[in-house]
């Protein structure tokens, strides 16, 4: 039977580069300004480092096709270098990697780096036909935002909520995030919103508008993890370790279900979040969680995934979003970093730059944007794909002692 990973993983560093158009610098660029941070961090030399993992989606454009990219960037010492993809979820899943790799022996210290130059694939967002060059053969007939508005349509649908509010409840998701993001000298939109200026905006795909959808960027995340034996070793006294990393992947339900699933939520979040807790030794996640990111791609999906989290009862998630309760001085504030919202989603990167905010939270290392009651616990979640085939991440950290 599965043991689970919880508290036999600490992370000894991690790093994050500035989120942007990065026009004048390449992927081994961005990665190598992730790393720097992290490795300075952690106190170690990159001679130490035994395995890595590589999250990237738009290999061809960022790259290349191997994982050997990372290791000459880093010059990493001739160890073995896995590249990963699996949608958004991909700096999630080099991240779960490298805290296998450590849980179950087969290194002691392990590297996770997750990089995308989203710019340089003439992805916009929009373009029916293509995500950029690389793109042609698969996801033809919709948009991004065609895709989840229709989320949204059936949200409204199924808990008979008016349109006006759920418009209000997307607007605070907005400027929410952009009032958090504006504090973080990491984020790639720095401005300060309105509701009136969200709720107006052009729109994209009804109902989301411009500032229900998030940006185009590029940027690099990256952590270095290890046991918290080794860790104690090296000199770390506050600890930060993992207590639970879960992937769930669509297999055809959501197309065959016959009246059971009605496109209002998503159900590998559900699953993955309820094996996460399971694994984490999390039974009220409302109470027990301080502290969340989640994958606000739209303003919509942020909202849906307070209920697919299990933080807010099926139907009431607009209402929590518009009384504040995820705001950064509400009960379990989201997005206290800006989120996707206000730092782009370089697909390969947003998964570890989740996981670094939550981690300098954890710490007490946020400068002015640090949440003052001391949060214990954090969840970062990604979302890849569609509504109706997808994958969902969770990963779950805390203190020590937590």
């Amino acid at each position: 039977m599965a043991r689970g990973i919880k508290d036999k993983v600490a992370i000894l560093g991690m790093g994050c580069a500035r989120f942007g158009e990065r026009w004048g610098d390449d992927a081994d660029t961005l990665m190598v300004e992730a790393f720097e941070e992290a490795v300075a961090d952690a106190g170690i030399e990159t001679s130490q480092i035994d395995a890595a993992w590589l999250g990237v989606a738009f290999d061809a454009i960022n790259i290349g096709p191997s994982g050997i990219p990372l290791s000459i960037a880093l010059r990493l010492p001739n160890i073995g270098v896995t590249k990963v993809e699996n949608y958004c979820a991909s700096g999630t899943e080099s991240f779960r990697g490298a805290v296998y790799a450590v849980a179950s022996g087969a290194a002691d210290i392990a590297l996770a780096m997750g990089v995308e130059k989203l710019k340089d694939t003439g992805y916009g967002g929009l373009p029916v036909r293509s995500r950029g060059t690389t793109f042609d053969m698969v996801g033809v007939t919709g948009s991004a935002p065609g895709n989840f508005a229709q989320l949204a349509a059936a949200y409204r649908a199924k808990h008979n909520v008016g349109r006006e509010d759920l418009k209000r409840a997307m607007a605070h998701v907005s400027v929410k995030s952009h009032a958090n993001g504006a504090k973080n000298p990491k984020a790639h939109l720095r401005n300060a919103v309105d509701a009136d200026t969200v709720i107006n905006a052009p729109m994209i795909a009804e109902p989301l508008g411009l500032y229900d959808c998030c940006g185009v960027s590029d940027g690099a995340a990256c952590a270095i993890v290890t046991t918290p034996e080794i860790a104690r070793a090296l000199g770390k006294r506050d600890l930060v370790t993992i207590k639970a990393v879960q992937v769930a992947s669509s297999n055809g339900w959501e197309l065959q279900q016959a009246g059971g699933w009605d496109g209002s939520y998503f159900h590998t979040t559900r699953v993955a979040a309820a094996k996460a807790y399971e694994e984490a030794g999390i039974t009220r996640p409302r109470e027990q969680i301080d502290l969340m990111e989640v994958h606000d791609c739209f303003s919509i999906t942020e909202l849906v995934t307070m209920e697919d989290l299990f933080v807010s009862k099926e139907g009431e998630g607009w209402k929590d979003v518009r009384d504040g309760f995820f705001d950064a001085d509400g009960t379990i504030p989201c997005q206290i970093d800006g989120g996707l919202k206000c730092f782009g989603h370089p697909i390969g990167a947003s998964g570890l730059r989740m996981i670094y905010e939550n981690y300098l939270q954890l710490l007490g290392r946020a400068g002015e944007r640090q949440r003052k009651d001391a949060p214990a616990i954090a969840l970062s979640h990604n979302l890849g794909g569609s509504p109706i085939q997808n994958v969902s991440s969770v990963a779950i950290v805390g203190l020590a002692d937590a």
